[in-house]
């Protein structure tokens, strides 16, 4: 099963894979597809990059040889991350987006 995690463009629905394949390619397709979807009002985007980054760099980032083991492995990191409460410290303020993109800005 492929798990796919994607926002709410509407072109990330089933119907868009009946209007693209056949019907019995996007059902093939489909069959192997369990959607996620993503809130419509939030930052998710930099908190999913961010948290797999951390995973990538506390967890997975060596070979790992088979499904059980990873299973096993992101599991224990993801409980001890959980009681450990991480959190994101945001850096980038609203003053910093200023900066950084007031050389596009025509006075």
């Amino acid at each position: 099963m492929i798990r796919l995690v994607t926002d709410n463009l509407n072109i990330h629905k089933e119907k868009s894979f009946y209007e693209t394949f056949s019907e019995d390619e996007a059902k093939q397709i489909l069959d192997k597809i369990e959607f996620h979807f993503t809130p419509k009002h939030a930052s998710w985007l930099n908190a999913a990059e961010i948290e797999i980054n951390v995973m990538d760099i506390e967890c997975t980032d060596r070979r790992i040889g088979d499904m059980e083991t990873l299973t096993h492995e992101v599991g224990a990191w993801t409980k001890r991350r959980n009681e450990q409460k991480k959190k994101i410290k945001w850096k980038f303020t609203r003053e910093n987006a200023d900066e950084k993109i007031s050389k596009y800005y025509v006075e």
